[in-house]
This record gives C-alpha cells, sequence and structure tokens, in this order.
C-alpha cells in the first residue's frame, strides 16, 4: 500500500496551528472571510426582512397594493 500525500506540508499546518491558537476570538471568526459570512450575510437579511415587514405594515394600514 502507499501512503496518500498530504494537502499541506506539516511546517505549515504546525504555522498554521500555532497562528489560530495565538488569536483570542470566538472559533468561528477567527479566518480571513469570517466576518463576511457569520456578521455581514446574517445582518443583510435581517436588515432585508425588517425592511420589507416594514413596507408591508405600511401598505396594509394605507391601503396600498391591494387587488381588485
Amino acid at each position: 500500500m502507499s501512503t496518500e500525500t498530504p494537502f499541506r506540508p506539516r511546517e505549515k499546518l504546525v504555522e498554521k496551528q500555532k497562528l489560530f491558537q495565538s488569536i483570542h476570538k470566538h472559533t468561528y471568526l477567527k479566518g480571513p472571510f469570517d466576518k463576511i459570512t457569520s456578521v455581514a450575510i446574517p445582518l443583510a437579511l435581517a436588515g432585508t426582512s425588517l425592511f420589507l415587514i416594514g413596507r408591508g405594515i405600511y401598505n396594509l394600514s394605507h391601503g396600498i397594493g391591494k387587488k381588485e
């Protein structure tokens, strides 16, 4: 049997492990693009839904957009 070559060299892996273990943030915010996926996208979804709910309440209260 042959052994499979690793994706990264062991030295790079140890270097990345030391880097991530030295950062004192939450686990889901340690990567370079984690703020986009864990913070920005949920905030955008929440903001959009609040806007649409507000627009719906406004339209209901003023009778706008009713079907005949």
